[in-house]
């Protein structure tokens, strides 16, 4: 069908399909974090969040890491088509509020999670020019927060107001509509082309490990990850518990962070293409997140109102905000070819990081505090920044 090699006939445009799998990653985004989000009205415990993460990421890293094949057989929006139907029979079993339903959820969510990234990134690739590659793909990341500050927003009036099943309901209906856009969009974008071949474990290992930037960029990517999805997933309960907030002020606080990293994810791709530095870029958001991190797991509760919510932004602007440039940079080392096999490879040690990140907060929480599990986040997070300049200069040559 399409998406990572070369077309037989011109390509169609941009916009649609930046638009398309930008809305995919907004609802699988908003999925994702409405049990957090909801999680003080409907009852939901800290150890209950991290197996529901944990879930997603054990499907999410095998989707994401053997998808690239079916993106190149079947193409980027039905395989966005497939997610967002993931996400619906998702929200239907969290809304059952039972411990099991919300395991079951995780896992068909990870069906959503591990191949949406891929496909976009196999899809836009082949749209765009290598000089705006950096700006379009942090673009297309912006769906995250596009995602996150509705579900903020919105998701815990709703809780309060109707219950907790109504935000999950209406999570499945973005769902339903996002499958009626992608399908319309699909002829547009299905060209008849020849796969390319199958790849063993092996040779997908070996597109991360031949180049060391790529390497250093997959290392570096796991505290990144841990760091955002404990940002997205436990924030509003350290809000509540440890810095002295109220659940709406909370989800607040998080809206902060989420419109923090939807500019961040603008900014910073703008920065790296107009500096053509992409890894000294990730350099300045890694020492960044490392910063908030500690600050609020130090002392957040002493910065007041006004100090958390300035924070939470900042937290926002860098834990949520190096996605695009991060993507842009794989794109730009990987085999044009290989482009969603990459990024899939590539994305396996992100959603390692991802996977690990719930089980070591929970142990923290127990042990001593969530602050704690903040603070501890922070230090990975510097070690990941320390080997990611380590990697090597960012070169950004064709």
């Amino acid at each position: 069908m399409v998406d990572a090699n070369t077309a037989i006939r011109p390509a169609p445009a941009l916009l649609p399909a930046l638009a398309a799998m930008t809305s995919l990653q907004a609802i699988v985004a908003l999925a994702m974090f409405a049990p957090g989000v909801v999680a003080p009205r409907a009852h939901i415990e800290v150890w209950q969040l991290s197996m529901f993460s944990c879930a997603i990421f054990a499907v999410g890293i095998p989707a994401s890491f053997w998808g690239g094949g079916f993106i190149a057989r079947l193409g980027s929006l039905r395989i966005a088509t497939f997610c967002a139907a993931a996400i619906i029979v998702g929200m239907a079993l969290a809304s059952l509020g039972s411990t099991a339903a919300l395991l079951a959820a995780g896992l068909c969510l990870g069906l959503a999670m591990g191949p949406e990234t891929p496909a976009s990134a196999a899809l836009l690739a082949r749209l765009v020019t290598a000089e705006r590659r950096a700006f379009v793909f942090s673009v297309r990341q912006t769906g995250n927060q596009i995602g996150a500050v509705c579900g903020s927003l919105a998701l815990p009036a709703i809780a309060i107001w109707l219950g907790p099943a109504w935000c999950y309901a209406a999570v499945g209906a973005c769902a339903l509509l996002a499958i009626v856009l992608f399908e319309r969009l699909r002829p547009a974008y299905a060209i008849k082309i020849v796969p390319p071949p199958k790849l063993d474990l092996r040779a997908r290992l070996a597109l991360v490990t031949a180049d060391r930037r790529i390497a250093m960029l997959a290392l570096a990517s796991m505290p990144f990850s841990a760091m955002q999805v404990s940002l997205n997933t436990v924030f509003v309960t350290l809000g509540t518990r440890e810095l002295g907030l109220t659940h709406i002020e909370a989800g607040m606080a998080l809206a902060c962070a989420q419109a923090g990293g939807l500019v961040g994810r603008l900014g910073w791709g703008y920065l790296a293409m107009r500096l053509d530095a992409s890894r000294a870029v990730l350099v300045v958001i890694g020492l960044g997140m490392a910063f908030c991190a500690a600050l609020l797991g130090l002392d957040g509760a002493s910065l007041g109102r006004t100090g958390q919510f300035a924070i939470a932004a900042l937290f926002g602007l860098t834990a949520s905000g190096w996605n695009g440039v991060f993507i842009a940079e794989i794109a730009r080392l990987a085999p044009q070819d290989r482009i969603g096999e990459t990024t899939g490879a590539v994305l396996t040690a992100s959603y390692l990081g991802l996977l690990a990140a719930p089980a070591l907060v929970s142990i923290l929480d127990g042990a001593a505090s969530l602050g704690a599990a903040f603070f501890t986040l922070a230090c990975l997070a510097l070690a990941g920044t320390v080997a990611l300049a380590w990697g090597g200069h960012d070169t950004a040559k064709k």
